[in-house]
């Protein structure tokens, strides 16, 4: 029997070819989630020149997508024509010949006013742009003509949809979700911009994360098992194309309530610098070129007020920056520069060194602002790790080398992807679809913020003057997410105060220029005074502004509320009894008493902002803030005053009730009205008693009304969104559109092409007639001079007609060729499946009676099928070698693959019985004493045994062997050897229960229902 099962399953295999799909669907469920929408999540390092997009989905963590040209990393680059659009290396290609329409850097412009210097910067960088104010916000915008004008946040979104297109692409899933990289000197107004251009592209943010902090999170993920509780502090150098920044991280294990001891990284330190960047060697090498060609003097002609000539020596100085970087010299060259002359030159690296040598002073500047903010020391760092393409340059790392004082500089991370990668394992962890392992992340925020009030005061002549308060909501390198609530106490009518950056004198004069407006926004307060009219009889407990720093480090004022305390009587304890009482109703349809939730109490995470104590405000401060000292004390003496109070009161009414108790007993001839009188009065002693109940102080919160104008960057109004939302959308459909039309126009001259060369193959002659030939030929020729004179200007519903037009006149051909295609396979693997499948009936008929587990109707099933198979396939082979090669075929794959199915599930259901059938158990031994009664009681032993039940468990010592359950159907059942086999904790863990089928009854019925 098994080597019935092992010839068959062997013959299958060799005709698996008949179930492709069965067998991809199967693969792609098992790789995809049990979620309907999507869950794959991206992350994109948006730098100044390039962006790294990477993804995680079910299957594939952490991985970075490939763009359409299969390179790792992207330009940020857009090309803006009047009806093509183009990104990337695309884009940069066009920049050479057209630079007036390619926009990239766009990082220099994002919340800047028009008068900020990196405006100014901008503009003589890119000199062929024209840059406009916006009137109501002071922003600046592209533009290229009336119709064409852009913000910066607009072509930003464009470069975020498209980074999803790509990512959307390489995941073969849509993707919403996704962390996005800021420089960490990023401001309130810059990082709001990024968010602005992300919902421009309908793109979900999950957070902004520091690329710093996201190169810093990658770094500790793959070095977790060397990180412990001795803190470790590392110095990543991030030289990029734009700017510099220098980052003190701290690593050490720490213990949190819910999922214990996890790896943490805590940003220290933070030092950068704005314009210290490789792109600005790249303009240093660019000038220097346009100076030798000018000096070469082959045309009069000045090659710096030609914006497509620098536009080339541009392109060609960031080729030259990186060939010095590993080489001592290199000759530039350029074809056709200018008036078709062109350019050769020989430079040197120590030409190069002396151009940018003011640059290279500049490299150890982040790093003391990074030691500085930390306050450590550089005996305190551990290692300098560099990380970014500008390290690349040699004078670089000298310079480092030497400001750091170390052995050598760490370069065991990939410099260009560290901060994608740590980005998107920060998204993976945010998206409630992936489980990662934690790694908490403790960001800084560099520019501390403050808010700031005004309020009358009185002097000590009574003289009433205006004092300026400040209080510090978050510190210089403060962690974040975090909460802070600040209290106001001396207002009780409506008022306004500002959210200000705080001591901002550890940057430069010419880094505060460039950082913008230090006013972040005034709050206007309404209510305030309404509040409290509302409780006069509660104690005011003063305005509370909750404020709230996010992942993303963009802070928000969630809510103000004015707080109120007053007092109420505390109900008295319930005996044990009573509430146990109470909590049995409840049980059975009681009132129910939930707990009410107090507004006015802060979240877990909330700070109050302590009172500040400086000289000058500390009178003032201590008076709004808190309670004195005296107050305190007074508090707590009126509160032991009260207690010895209640305490003397029950002593007096004891010894009362004991001497009116003591008289009653002499005196017992008193009258009836006497005693009632003293009943009376003593029941009055208790009612008074009773009404020295205990307090309770109970906090009231008013919600005030809030009225937000923000003073550094005006956020675009809602209405501007949704109009960048649908320019930004009409122009994604205008791409779509025109990739349909080209899709349909390549298919078509394809389709011409390929079915014209098909005409004169042998296959295809054998099947078409000269008639039909001369008919197919005559619509290609028709189809193809029609591309030439109006195709090219056809529209894509014109194109995809024709498309269907010829395709359903070369239908019949195509069909005749695909069935000669298949027929040899397709016939010999009926031809084996009958062979085995005849010889597996023949097997099964030679099964002993007394072992057969086949019934007679089954094996003549079988034969049915197989006899009726063979007779198809006969015929039908035959009748189709009568007919002509030019008719429809009769003998078609899809019959011969039914024929196949059917006869397989036969064979199937047979296999599966006889894998899943008990032996039969054999006869016992007779015994020679045994009396007739023994061996009638045998006789119906060997009855029972042919009915092949499985004895129960209690009657007998042993069990039958149960087919095991990881054997399904199709694979190779276990040998007679090893059947029955298995422990003895396995034979006790097979139990069943007498009202239950057993797993070989369960396993038939089925199979049964399937058949």
């Amino acid at each position: 029997m098994f080597k019935v099962l092992a010839s068959y399953q062997l013959a299958k295999k060799s005709t698996m070819w008949w179930k492709p799909t069965v067998w991809v669907l199967f693969c792609c469920f098992t790789l995809l989630p049990p979620q309907s929408d999507s869950v794959a999540v991206m992350s994109v390092d948006l730098g100044s020149e390039w962006m790294k997009i990477a993804i995680v989905k079910p299957g594939v963590p952490m991985e970075i997508v490939l763009n359409k040209e299969s390179r790792r990393k992207t330009p940020v680059a857009v090309c803006l024509k009047e009806q093509e659009r183009l990104f990337g290396d695309g884009a940069l290609g066009v920049s050479v010949k057209n630079p007036k329409v390619v926009y990239r850097y766009l990082q220099d412009l994002l919340g800047k006013r028009k008068d900020n210097p990196l405006i100014a910067l901008y503009q003589k960088r890119f000199p062929e742009h024209q840059l406009e104010e916006e009137e109501k916000r002071g922003t600046v915008f592209f533009k290229n003509n009336e119709e064409m004008q852009y913000s910066p946040e607009e072509i930003l979104g464009m470069v975020l949809n498209y980074s999803r297109s790509l990512a959307q692409d390489f995941a073969e899933q849509p993707i919403k979700d996704a962390v996005i990289t800021v420089p960490a000197f990023f401001n309130q107004a810059e990082r709001r911009a990024v968010l602005q251009a992300a919902q421009m592209a309908d793109l979900k943010v999950l957070q902004l994360i520091n690329d710093n902090t996201a190169v810093a999170l990658n770094y500790g993920v793959f070095r977790r098992k060397d990180i412990n509780s001795t803190a470790q502090n590392v110095m990543f150098y991030d030289m990029g194309s734009g700017s510099t920044v220098a980052t003190i991280v701290m690593y050490q294990t720490v213990k949190t309530k819910d999922s214990g001891t996890q790896p943490q990284l805590q940003i220290r330190g933070v030092g950068f610098d704005r314009t210290l960047g490789g792109f600005e060697m790249e303009l240093r090498l660019r000038d220097h070129l346009a100076k030798l060609f000018n000096g070469q003097k082959k045309t009069k002609k000045d090659v710096r007020e030609n914006a497509r000539a620098m536009a080339k020596l541009l392109k060609e100085a960031q080729r030259l920056k990186v060939v010095l970087s590993a080489n001592a010299e290199h000759t530039a060259q350029v074809e056709g520069l200018l008036d078709d002359i062109d350019f050769k030159a020989k430079v040197t690296r120590a030409e190069f060194e002396a151009l940018c040598s003011d640059l290279f002073d500049r490299v150890a500047g982040p790093v003391q602002e990074a030691l500085s903010s930390a306050e450590m020391s550089m005996d305190e760092v551990d290692q300098v790790i560099l990380v970014g393409g500008a390290t690349r340059v040699p004078k670089v790392q000298e310079v480092l080398l030497k400001a750091v004082g170390k052995e050598e500089l760490g370069k065991n991370i990939n410099a260009d992807e560290a901060a994608a990668m740590g980005a998107v394992y920060q998204a993976a962890a945010l998206s409630k679809a992936f489980k990662v392992k934690p790694f908490l992340v403790r960001d800084a925020a560099m520019f501390p913020i403050q808010v700031e009030f005004t309020r009358e005061t009185e002097e000590e002549e009574g003289a009433k003057t205006l004092k300026h308060n400040k209080r510090i909501l978050f510190q210089r390198m403060a962690p974040y997410p975090q909460r802070k609530v600040i209290t106001f106490n001396r207002y009780m009518d409506d008022f306004v105060f500002n959210v200000n950056y705080g001591d901002l004198t550890f940057l430069s004069t010419q880094d505060l220029r460039m950082f913008g407006s230090q006013n972040l926004t005034t709050v206007k307060l309404t209510g305030v005074g309404s509040s409290f009219k509302k409780h006069t009889d509660a104690e005011s407990k003063g305005i509370k502004a909750h404020f709230n720093m996010d992942e993303s480090g963009v802070l928000l004022l969630d809510r103000v509320e004015s707080v109120f305390e007053t007092i109420v009587e505390e109900k008295e304890e319930e005996s044990t009894l009573t509430k146990l009482g109470n909590t049995i109703s409840s049980l059975f349809g009681g009132g129910s008493s939930e707990p009410s939730v107090n507004a006015s109490e802060p979240v877990q995470d909330e700070e109050e902002i302590p009172p500040e104590t400086g000289k000058e405000e500390e009178d003032q401060s201590q008076k709004e803030d808190k309670p004195t000292q005296e107050e305190k004390q007074e508090g707590t003496e009126k509160a032991e005053g009260e207690a010895q109070g209640e305490e003397k009161t029950k002593a007096d009414g004891a010894k009362a009730d004991a001497k009116s108790d003591s008289q009653d007993e002499k005196e017992g001839s008193k009258s009836e009205e006497k005693k009632q009188s003293e009943e009376e009065g003593k029941t009055e002693e208790k009612k008074e008693d009773k009404k020295a109940k205990p307090q309770k102080r109970t906090k009231i919160s008013d919600e005030i009304g809030v009225e937000l104008q923000v003073n550094d960057v005006l956020d675009p109004a809602s209405e501007q969104i949704e109009s960048s939302k649908k320019k930004l959308q009409d122009l994604t459909d205008r791409d779509l559109e025109k990739q349909e039309r080209e899709k349909a126009l390549n298919s078509l001259e394809a389709f011409i092409f390929e079915t014209q060369d098909k005409l004169y193959q042998e296959e295809y002659q054998a099947v078409v007639s000269e008639e039909e030939k001369e008919q197919i030929s005559g619509k290609l020729s028709e189809a193809s001079n029609w591309m030439d004179e109006d195709g090219y200007a056809a529209s894509t519903k014109e194109l995809k007609e024709k498309l269907l037009e010829l395709k359903k006149t070369c239908k019949a051909m195509f069909f005749r060729v695909e069935e000669r295609r298949k027929w040899p396979d397709r016939l010999a693997a009926l031809d084996s499946m009958l062979n085995h499948s005849a010889f597996f009936l023949k097997s099964a008929r030679l099964i002993p009676e007394d072992e057969q587990i086949f019934t007679e109707v089954e094996l003549k099933t079988l034969e049915k099928v197989i006899n009726e198979t063979t007779t198809w396939k006969n015929e039908t082979v035959a009748e189709q070698e009568k007919r002509a090669s030019t008719e429809r075929p009769v003998l078609l794959s899809k019959d011969i693959e039914s024929k196949l199915a059917l006869l397989d599930r036969e064979v199937n259901y047979l296999l599966n019985k006889a894998k899943f059938v008990k032996p039969k158990p054999k006869p016992r031994a007779k015994d020679k004493n045994s009396t007739s009664t023994d061996n009638g009681k045998a006789n119906s032993t060997e009855a029972d045994a042919e009915k092949v039940i499985p004895p129960k468990e209690e009657d007998s010592p042993e069990k039958a062997p149960e087919a095991p359950d990881d054997v399904k159907p199709g694979e190779e059942p276990p040998t007679a050897e090893n059947a029955g086999e298995e422990t003895k904790e396995d034979s006790q863990s097979e139990e069943t229960s007498d009202t239950e089928p057993s797993e070989n009854n369960k396993s038939e019925n089925h199979l049964g229902d399937e058949l």
